[in-house]
């Protein structure tokens, strides 16, 4: 199989994706060179490309593979790394890929417990979810509401707020309730009535976390939360801005800081088989358009990860 790589050549979405031929450099001091077993399809992915200014443009922030060249002083962030180890990696460049040359200190060796589909899909959604619980500040016998709970960062959240003994009401749509109460969570549908509905089952709730930046869930938390520095929100900065709430990014220093620390707790969480990555489908490294839309469209119900091989 040749070496290829997804490019945006341009703003305009989708359209200016590119699948092209593409040979990852030989790892300069501190680098890697990983062969691609499997790439995490993130929002993020899309949303990197409209704010570019530079193309074209490599896409993807998390691979999962094995190393195939090591670079002079590479130190992996769980310590040395060795050509043949399997690995996972975060905060990087150009996953959409078959092979790719990333910074050492952004991979972990992968225990032989996980599989490289489960941890391509671990850290993006993984560190965020853990990002904005540690955010709201909460302890043990809180109770906390979270929008959008069904989907991938909101699972992973249920199971983070579970540990710490926090109480959690989701909300999602009808259909993906399931989902919600799989995880240990009170579940409340979206739509007209949604405020009464949340009054009815969570009562006093400390914080409200915010994964769908709509108006419904915006207001709600609102109306919940009387302490608007513990509504967090990761997809409405405007609304954030607006009613003084606390906007969560990967590109914000504290949040990028407080995220890199989270990776190797996460895989041993993972690891261990006390944190669950809610994998909801597979697409050929060729079919990254269709994956990544299907992930934009907010239907995908959990993580979608690319898969890479003969």
């Amino acid at each position: 199989m040749r070496n290829q790589r997804w490019q945006a050549i341009g703003t305009s979405g989708l359209s200016d994706f590119r699948l092209v031929d593409y040979d990852a450099p030989v790892p300069g001091p501190d680098q890697i060179r990983v062969t691609v077993t499997a790439a995490g399809v993130n929002p993020a992915d899309l949303k990197h490309v409209a704010r570019a200014t530079s193309f074209p443009l490599p896409i993807g922030y998390e691979i999962a593979g094995v190393v195939d060249a090591v670079g002079p002083g590479a130190i992996g962030g769980s310590g040395p790394l060795a050509v043949g180890d399997r690995v996972v990696a975060f905060r990087i460049h150009g996953g959409y890929a078959t092979t790719a040359t990333i910074p050492a200190d952004t991979a972990f060796v992968l225990p032989d417990s996980v599989d490289d589909v489960t941890a391509a899909g671990l850290l993006l959604a993984g560190t965020t979810a853990a990002d904005m619980l540690n955010r709201t500040r909460v302890a043990a016998g809180d109770t906390i509401v979270v929008h959008g709970a069904s989907g991938a960062v909101g699972v992973t959240l249920l199971q983070l707020a579970a540990r710490d003994e926090v109480r959690v009401v989701g909300t999602s749509s009808p259909e993906r309730l399931g989902a919600v109460t799989r995880f240990g969570a009170t579940a409340v549908p979206y739509g007209d009535g949604l405020l009464d509905r949340l009054r009815d089952v969570a009562t006093d709730p400390v914080a409200a976390l915010d994964l769908t930046g709509t108006d419904e869930a915006i207001d709600a938390s609102v109306a919940l939360v009387e302490d608007r520095t513990r509504i967090i929100t990761a997809a409405n900065k405007a609304a954030a801005s607006e009613h003084g709430l606390v906007a969560v990014a990967g590109l914000d220093p504290e949040s990028a800081a407080y995220r890199d620390a989270m990776r190797g707790p996460l895989l041993g969480l993972v690891a261990a088989g006390e944190l669950t990555v809610p994998v909801a489908g597979t697409f050929p490294v060729a079919d990254a358009v269709d994956a990544l839309g299907l992930v934009a469209s907010g239907r995908a119900g959990g993580k979608v990860v690319l898969t890479v091989g003969p």
